[in-house]
């Protein structure tokens, strides 16, 4: 291509701390609030079914319509940021989910609210492959695992904000301002162009022509079929055991709903401290050990996590339960990055997750209807016993590639 060597004359030197600082900042804020405007949805599935008269499985099947798309903005902004940059993909993104969130909130009737949420995964899903690629291959290497934690449990955080939204803002001022709050983020976009450089690493590898990003990927197929089956468990891991388990407290145990904001509220927290402990400790013992380990850890509380006898046993679970779940994804976007060509690091990474995210869809609904079959807690504990057998299983398949220099790497 005619500019590769400017391109990497203008990427030899890394970027210093402060750009550092500011690319992760931007990347996990960008996550964190999108997480948020995901969320939200969990905590009003009575509210909005009340206001739109429809059952409360309909709203369950907003969660899977909004999951479902998210592919789609993983292809659309990740080869627009392969091919052009990551800065003009991340603030595009950010945009235009706040920009959906906020008009989610306008919502007249049923129809036009599920058709927003779908639209609304286009950008959920693209802002994960971009955001990761470029915090990613702007991070000191030696601090590569714990700053993939780091930016990770930016979707446990946006939960976290989700839950603190439902105690006082859901209360006050009812559904629809929920929904409102979540158009704040897309003022981020302004941060990102003033204070974000471009990857360094995007510069020495980027492609001339949509078609060769293409290509990359088509050559590397065996890789990209793998990385999807373990996205796909891992999505099942993640929202199988977080998207219903607030209505699971609230109608299986009886737990008065503030409460169970506040249950949301504890396991968040040990979701970001699994996610940052987890993406540390993979630096010294390694990707793939460091999530086996993860999982042996939510395995080990499924009982307390579906069965405690007490709100305060089962808020233990929750607290262990997210730890060990989101240590095994605080290591993913190191590990997906890792193993990914330098040509296709935005657009490989976030379609490989987001069509996990595709096959993981159903999962939710699978569960909520199992409930009748076998009851609640069986329903979330036996499909979620057998994603994380099956999830180990895959990543000790697997390899690694721990430490790997994304500016000078060649494919």
């Amino acid at each position: 291509m005619s500019d590769a060597g400017t391109s990497k004359t203008v990427a030899a030197s890394p970027p210093s701390l402060t750009a550092q600082r500011h690319a992760i900042t931007a990347c996990f804020l960008g996550w964190t609030l999108d997480a948020f405007d995901f969320s939200v949805v969990v905590f009003l599935m009575g509210d909005l079914a009340k206001s739109f008269h429809v059952s409360e499985a309909a709203i369950v099947w907003t969660l899977t319509a909004t999951l479902a798309m998210r592919p789609v903005g993983a292809f659309l902004f990740g080869i627009y940021a392969d091919r052009y940059g990551r800065r003009g993909a991340l603030m595009a993104s950010v945009i235009y989910y706040s920009l959906i969130e906020l008009l989610c909130g306008f919502a007249p009737s049923f129809a036009v609210f599920i058709v927003l949420r779908a639209l609304y995964g286009i950008g959920m899903g693209g802002e994960w492959g971009v955001g990761a690629s470029l915090a990613m291959e702007t991070a000191s290497r030696r601090w590569r695992g714990l700053l993939s934690g780091v930016l990770q449990s930016g979707y446990s955080i946006g939960y976290l904000l989700a839950a603190v939204a439902a105690r006082f803002i859901l209360p006050a001022w009812g559904w629809r301002w929920m929904f409102w709050a979540g158009g704040v983020p897309a003022m981020l976009a302004l941060y990102i162009s003033a204070k974000v450089p471009e990857s360094h690493a995007w510069l020495a590898h980027r492609e001339s022509s949509f078609r060769a990003i293409l290509g990359t990927v088509a050559r590397y197929w065996k890789q990209f079929l793998y990385l999807v089956l373990l996205m796909t468990l891992l999505m099942c891991l993640s929202h199988g055991t977080q998207d219903l388990y607030p209505d699971f407290l609230h109608h299986a145990h009886g737990i008065p709903l503030r409460v169970v904001a506040d249950i949301a509220m504890l396991y968040n927290v040990g979701a970001v401290m699994g996610a940052v402990v987890f993406g540390q400790l993979s630096e010294g013992f390694g990707r793939r050990r460091s999530m086996i380990a993860a999982l042996g850890l939510s395995l080990l509380v499924i009982p307390l996590w579906a069965f405690g006898g007490s709100v305060a046993a089962l808020a233990a679970g929750a607290f262990l339960m997210q730890a060990g779940v989101q240590g095994v994804w605080g290591i993913i976007p190191a590990h997906l990055n890792e193993l990914s060509p330098s040509t296709v690091r935005s657009l490989l990474p976030g379609l490989v997750y987001q069509l996990g995210i595709l096959f993981a869809a159903p999962i939710n609904t699978v569960e909520y209807a199992l409930r009748a079959r076998v009851g609640y807690g069986w329903a979330l504990a036996g499909l979620e016993m057998g994603v994380i057998v099956a999830s180990a299983v895959c990543i000790a398949l697997g390899r690694e590639e721990r430490g790997k220099d994304f500016a000078t790497a060649s494919d």
